[in-house]
């Protein structure tokens, strides 16, 4: 059985590969924690606004979110706090990315798009971190499981205005 050090090390590599450069990707981690990665060749990401998020999963706090997100939307899903706010970005296939309905407020990020991906480690707060980390080479959220998610979030917020 494969240890969790290897595995992190095949996801890394999986990770690595979405660049043009891959040893500037381990670089960037190695030196910054951060690799920024091309979108829309081994995956796309989704961007998800941390209210919505949190509406749709019932809480905020950091391992609460985990502990829920990977039961919703299993597959890999990065934070950010950004001087906006908190973000999230599930990452899904590429060619999911395509198809994706235009969502000003959740959108699918793809070609000539970079995001900035933490080392596989790096899976607490503060700055950029894994939420749910990917479980193997190529562990993505499924889209369905991600429109659903952030619908149960709008829906929440939306009856939270209401009330």
């Amino acid at each position: 059985m494969a240890t969790q050090q290897a595995m992190d090390r095949l996801i890394a590599e999986w990770l690595a590969r979405a660049h043009p450069v891959p040893e500037q990707a381990r670089a960037e981690w190695s030196a910054r924690g951060v690799a920024l990665l091309p979108l829309g060749e081994r995956f796309a990401a989704v961007r998800v606004a941390a209210d919505v998020l949190h509406a749709a999963v019932g809480c905020e706090e950091h391992g609460d979110v985990a502990a829920v997100l990977a039961e919703l939307l299993p597959g890999a899903v990065i934070h950010d706090h950004r001087t906006t706010g908190a973000t999230y970005y599930a990452l899904i296939q590429a060619h999911a990315g395509l198809v994706w309905a235009d969502d000003p407020l959740a959108p699918c990020l793809g070609k000539g798009t970079y995001l900035g991906v933490p080392r596989v480690d790096r899976r607490e707060p503060p700055g950029t971190y894994w939420v749910t980390p990917p479980r193997h080479d190529g562990d993505l959220c499924h889209p369905g499981a991600v429109r659903s998610l952030i619908a149960a979030g709008r829906q929440k917020l939306a009856q939270q205005t209401t009330a």
